[in-house]
């Protein structure tokens, strides 16, 4: 297992996206502890873009429950439907939003996040398992880019 990410000094997250997933990928291949495999996916995404937040939010009990995470305090449980996480695992799609106030219904884990993007993590069978969640302290802080990077690494958890 590699001990430091070789992160592209550059500010193009699609260079930084294609570099780090295949380290991601590496990292957590022939690991079987879901929860080590999150910890250190939130750990990779945190130093190879310094995000605000980032970590997962897993199925359980009929909600979200908090997961590993990467960044101050958050909400401990989220409803289904609820909030943009709860949307996105209630659609299952990726919702991207540029200003969380915005949003109706945002929960405000954080009076300091403005935007966010929220990727559904599938099971093999179909059914979304988790999600994973960003926050930018930054007002339009997410793109394509970043939807599409996060789509793929949560792809990586699907074939765990």
């Amino acid at each position: 297992m590699a001990e430091t990410l070789v992160i592209p000094q550059t500010t193009d997250r699609r260079a930084i996206y294609d570099s780090l997933i295949p380290q991601i990928a590496a990292l957590i291949e022939g690991e079987t502890d879901l929860v080590a495999n999150l910890a250190n996916i939130t750990a990779a995404l945190k130093e190879a873009f310094g995000f605000f937040w980032v970590g997962f939010y897993l199925a359980k009990e009929n909600q979200l429950v908090l997961g590993p995470f990467q960044g101050p305090i958050a909400c401990t449980r989220i409803a289904f439907g609820k909030g943009v996480c709860g949307a996105a695992y209630t659609r299952g799609e990726t919702i991207l939003v540029p200003d969380v106030d915005q949003f109706p219904g945002h929960i405000a884990c954080s009076s300091a996040s403005k935007s966010e993007v929220v990727v559904p993590v599938f099971d093999r069978e179909g059914n979304v398992r988790m999600v994973l969640d960003v926050d930018s302290d930054q007002l339009n802080d997410f793109s394509e880019a970043d939807a599409k990077g996060l789509e793929q690494i949560a792809a990586l958890i699907t074939a765990l």
